[in-house]
C-alpha cells in the first residue's frame, strides 16, 4: 500500500469507511445486543464480552489476565485477542492475513467498513480478494462470521484458508479443547474458577464453552496455541508451513480455534466461494447443537438472523434528522449518535448494577427514541430509594445483581439527577401524570408518589451540607476518582453545590406545572429559595475572583483555584455556575475568557488544567492518573457537553457549537484521534501544553454519559425545538456561519419539517407553520399524525459573549 493518503476515511452510504489498516490502527467500530458487547478493530483485534448476568468472556488473552472490561487507549500486542484469516498460496507458500493482523504484508488494497449493524472489510493481496462481514445474532451472544474469496488474477490458484478465532487461556482450574466432526466445530471447555461454595453453586451453570462452527468441514485443524504458533510466531506459524494443519487438541494449555480449508479458485472472478462461522459461548455440547440446527441447516437462517439484527438496531432511529452545511456533522447526528445513545439507554451498559448517575442520563437520551423505557427508568429507581431520601450508588437490574466496584464507595451526586434527567422526559412528554404514580420504597413497605420520593430525595440533599451550606463531597461526586476530598466528612464539592441548586430549580419548575394541572403546594417555593442560598454560598466561599474552585477539602483548603500549580482551574463548576443562576454577567464573562485560554485546545475544552503530575493526598486518586488521560485533564466530553449545554442556556451560540464540533473525529484531526466517526469516545487525551505530542488521542472507549446530553444540546439548543407543556417552543441557536439548515423533528406524535434561516436585516424571530405567521414562537394544539411545514427566519448575528 504505497503513497498511502493521510485522510484514509469517508463516509458512503451510511458507512464510514478506512481505506487504511495503518494511520488510524487502533480505529474501529462496535456491536451489541441484550446478551453480549464486541469492539472490533480495524487490524482484527477484538474485546468482546457476554452477559450471565454479569460480564464475562468467551474469547480470552492466551494468559493471565484481569477480567477487566475494557481498558482506555487500549495497545493491542501481538496475542491480543482476534478474529483472524490466514490466506496460503500452496503453491508458492506465500501468506498474507485478513483483515490486516497477524501478518502485515502490505495490501493491494484495504477497505474497513462499519455499518449500523454490520462491520466488514475488503482486502486483496496475492491476486486474492477476500471479503468478511461480522454481525451478531439479534439476542444471543453469538457472532456470525462470512468469508468470501475469490481469484483476480489470470491463473488457477491452489489455497488455504486458516480462520483463527483466539480462545486463550480461560481458566487455571481447568480447561480443553478438540474438534467435533459432528458439530463441525472447535469446542474449548473450561470451568469458571472459585474457592467458595456458594460460588460454585453460582456458577455451575455458567455458560463456560466457547466453540467455533463452521458451515464446511474443515479439511484440518488444531487448538493449541503452540502447535500452531511454533517458532514462527503468529505473523508467519509454523503449521500453515505445513500442508496440514497436526490436529491437536489443547490439554490445560492455550487454546486457540484454527481451522484449515483448501480450495482451488478458478481465474478472474469466475465463481466465488464463501463460508459462514458462529463463535460464542455455550453451556454444553446440546446448547452448541441446537445453535447450530437453528443458524446453519437452513441456507436462508443465517442472513435472516443478520436481518434481524439490523432490525433491532434499526429500533434505535431518534426523533431528529437536520441537513446542515456540514455533511460531516450531519451524518454524525442522523446516524452513529442515535445509534450510540441506544446501546447506552437499551442494554444499560451491559451491566447489571449501572451507576445510577449513568442509569438516569442514559435513561435520558431513551426518551428521544424509546420513552416508555425512561419512564421505567425513573420508576426503578427511585423503588430502589431509602425511605430517608437516600439514592443508592448503583440500580440492581438483576434478582443476582449486587452493587460492585465503585458503586460500593459513596458517592454524593446521585439524586441532582433525577430532576435534571426528568425535565428532559416531560419537555418531550409532558408525562406529569408519572409524578403521581406510587411505588414502594427499597427499606419499606409502605409507597409514594414520584412526587413525594424526588421530594424526599431533595431534602436528603439539603440535609447532606455544612455550616456554610455547602454540599459534602464524601468519598466522590460526579467526579469518582475524586475521593479524598471528603473522606473525612468535612469537604465539600462546589460542583454538587451547584448542582443541587440546579436541580432544585428544574424540581420547582416541574412541581409548577404539576400544581397547574393536577394542583400542589407551595413547596416549590421553598426549593427555589433553597438555590438562591446555595448558590449564595458558593458565591462566597468559592468565588475566586477570576473563576470557581472546585471545592474545600476536609483540612479546609480550598482547590481549583489560580494558586495551586496544577489543576488550578476545573470546567465543572464554570459551566454548572451558570446553569445554577450563580454566575451574573461579570462572572460568566470571567468565566469564558479563562477556559477559552486554560482550558480550549484544537480537540476540545480540557476537564482540568494543569494536569496533576504526582499525588496529592487531599483531592485523591485522580491526580494519579497518568497528566491528560480521563479526569486528569482530558478532554472529558461528558464534562464538556455540560459546558456546552450551558452555554446555550445563557445563549452563547457560537461557543457552543465549537464545543460540540470538537468531540466528532474527522478532518484535520482525524489521523491524530486515531478513531473513526462512528461515537463519541469517553475522552480525548488533554494536557495539551503539558504533553503536546499525545494531546488528542482517543481514549477508544464509547460507554459515555455525554451522548444523551448531547442529543438534548441539539434538539433544544442547536435546532432550538424544545418541548414545553405539550407545546414545542421554536427558539434555534444556529451557529453564525451558518445560513440555514433543515431538520425534521418528531414531536407529541406529528411530524414538524422546518427550514432554519438567518437574516442580517431581521431584528425578530419570524414563525409561520403551514403557511400562517405566529404571534410567539410557541406552536400549540399539536395534532397527533400531522406533518407541519415550518419556516423559521432569525436575525444574524453572533452571540459568543465579549470576554
Amino acid at each position: 500500500m504505497s503513497n498511502e493518503p493521510l485522510a484514509t476515511s469517508y463516509h458512503k452510504n451510511k458507512r464510514v469507511i478506512l481505506t487504511s489498516p495503518i494511520t488510524m490502527k487502533k480505529a474501529g467500530g462496535f456491536l451489541w445486543n441484550s446478551k453480549m458487547m464486541i469492539q472490533m478493530n480495524c487490524r482484527g483485534y477484538a474485546t468482546s464480552q457476554f452477559m450471565q448476568p454479569e460480564p464475562a468472556k468467551y474469547s480470552h488473552a492466551p494468559n493471565m489476565e484481569a477480567k477487566t472490561f475494557m481498558q482506555p487507549e487500549q495497545d493491542y500486542y501481538a496475542h491480543h485477542p482476534g478474529r483472524f484469516f490466514y490466506i496460503k498460496d500452496e503453491d508458492s507458500g506465500e501468506i498474507f492475513s485478513a483483515p490486516f493482523e497477524p501478518v502485515r504484508r502490505p495490501l493491494d488494497r484495504y477497505e474497513f467498513s462499519v455499518g449500523s449493524s454490520d462491520i466488514s472489510w475488503r482486502i486483496e493481496s496475492l491476486g486474492i480478494e477476500v471479503e468478511l462481514l461480522l454481525t451478531l445474532a439479534c439476542d444471543e451472544a453469538i457472532e456470525l462470521w462470512q468469508l468470501r474469496i475469490n481469484n483476480r488474477s489470470k491463473r488457477l490458484r491452489n489455497i488455504s484458508i486458516y480462520p483463527y478465532f483466539t480462545i486463550g487461556h480461560m481458566s487455571w482450574m481447568n480447561q480443553s479443547a478438540t474438534f467435533d466432526p459432528s458439530l463441525n466445530a472447535l469446542v474449548a471447555k473450561s470451568i469458571s474458577p472459585y474457592q467458595k461454595v456458594d460460588q460454585y453453586l453460582k456458577q455451575q451453570n455458567f455458560n463456560d464453552q466457547t466453540f467455533l462452527l463452521s458451515d464446511t468441514a474443515p479439511y484440518a485443524w488444531t487448538s493449541t496455541q503452540e502447535s500452531f504458533e511454533g517458532e514462527g510466531g503468529l505473523h508467519c506459524p509454523t503449521a500453515i508451513s505445513a500442508a496440514q494443519l497436526p490436529g491437536a487438541s489443547a490439554n490445560y494449555e492455550a487454546i486457540v480455534a484454527v481451522m484449515q480449508f483448501r480450495l482451488k479458485l478458478k481465474p478472474e472472478n469466475e465463481e466465488q466461494h464463501s463460508y459462514k462461522f458462529l463463535f460464542g459461548p455455550a453451556q454444553n455440547r446440546d446448547e452448541i447443537s441446537n445453535i447450530k440446527l437453528r443458524y446453519l441447516s437452513d441456507p436462508k437462517a443465517f442472513d435472516i438472523a443478520a436481518q434481524d439484527y439490523s432490525n433491532y438496531i434499526d429500533k434505535g432511529k431518534g426523533c431528529l434528522r437536520i441537513h446542515t452545511p456540514d455533511r460531516e456533522f450531519d451524518n454524525f447526528v442522523n446516524q452513529w449518535l442515535p445509534r450510540q445513545m441506544f446501546y447506552h439507554g437499551d442494554v444499560n451498559r451491559l451491566s447489571t448494577d449501572p451507576q445510577t448517575r449513568n442509569y438516569l442520563q442514559d435513561n435520558m437520551g431513551m426518551c428521544y427514541i424509546k420513552p416508555a423505557t425512561t419512564r421505567a427508568a425513573f420508576l426503578t429507581t427511585l423503588s430502589q430509594q431509602s425511605r430517608n431520601g437516600a439514592i443508592p450508588d448503583g440500580i440492581l437490574l438483576h434478582p443476582d445483581a449486587e452493587l460492585k466496584y465503585i458503586n460500593q464507595v459513596p458517592h454524593t451526586d446521585h439524586a441532582v439527577w433525577l430532576p435534571i434527567c426528568l425535565a428532559a422526559y416531560l419537555n418531550e412528554h409532558n408525562d406529569l401524570a408519572l409524578l403521581d404514580e406510587y411505588i414502594p420504597f427499597a427499606d419499606s413497605e409502605g409507597k409514594q408518589t414520584v412526587l413525594e420520593h424526588i421530594n424526599l430525595a431533595m431534602d436528603y440533599l439539603l440535609k447532606a451540607r455544612d455550616q456554610r451550606g455547602l454540599s459534602f463531597i464524601e468519598q466522590g461526586d460526579w467526579c469518582d476518582p475524586m475521593n479524598m476530598v471528603g473522606y473525612k466528612g468535612k469537604g465539600v464539592s462546589a460542583w454538587l453545590s451547584l448542582a443541587t441548586a440546579y436541580a432544585l430549580n428544574c424540581w420547582a419548575d416541574i412541581c409548577d406545572d404539576h400544581a397547574a394541572t393536577y394542583g400542589g403546594t407551595l413547596r416549590q417555593k421553598n426549593h427555589r429559595d433553597s438555590a438562591k442560598e446555595i448558590n449564595q454560598a458558593v458565591n462566597q466561599h468559592l468565588w475566586q475572583g477570576d473563576w470557581y474552585g472546585r471545592g474545600i477539602t476536609d483540612n479546609n483548603v480550598i482547590f481549583g483555584t489560580a494558586q495551586d500549580e496544577e489543576g488550578s482551574i476545573y470546567l465543572n463548576p464554570q459551566s454548572w455556575a451558570m446553569l445554577s443562576g450563580a454566575a451574573d454577567t461579570n462572572q460568566i464573562n470571567s468565566i469564558l475568557r479563562h477556559v477559552d485560554d486554560r482550558l480550549a485546545t484544537p480537540y476540545g475544552v480540557m476537564m482540568l488544567a494543569p494536569s496533576y503530575t504526582s499525588m496529592r493526598e487531599d483531592i485523591g486518586r485522580i491526580t494519579q492518573k497518568y497528566p491528560g488521560t480521563a479526569e486528569n485533564g482530558s478532554v472529558y466530553n461528558h464534562a464538556a457537553i455540560f459546558y456546552a449545554f450551558s452555554l446555550y442556556e445563557i445563549g452563547d451560540k457560537d461557543r457552543a457549537f465549537e464545543v460540540i464540533r470538537h468531540m466528532l473525529p474527522d478532518g484535520d484531526t482525524a489521523v491524530r484521534r486515531g478513531q473513526l466517526a462512528v461515537y463519541i469516545p469517553n475522552y480525548y487525551r488533554g494536557a495539551y501544553l503539558q504533553f503536546p505530542q499525545s494531546a488528542g488521542r482517543s481514549s477508544q472507549l464509547f460507554n459515555t454519559g455525554t451522548v444523551s446530553w448531547l442529543y438534548r444540546c441539539l434538539i433544544e439548543g442547536l435546532c432550538g425545538l424544545k418541548g414545553n407543556k405539550g407545546d414545542l417552543v421554536v427558539k434555534p441557536q444556529l451557529p453564525s456561519e451558518w445560513p440555514s439548515i433543515k431538520v425534521s423533528r418528531e414531536f407529541q406524535g406529528a411530524m414538524f419539517h422546518v427550514t432554519i434561516s438567518q437574516h442580517l436585516e431581521r431584528e425578530s424571530t419570524e414563525l409561520i407553520v403551514d403557511g400562517l405567521l405566529l404571534s410567539d414562537n410557541r406552536i400549540r394544539h399539536i395534532e397527533t399524525g400531522k406533518n407541519y411545514t415550518v419556516i423559521v427566519k432569525t436575525p444574524k448575528q453572533s452571540s459568543r459573549h465579549s470576554c
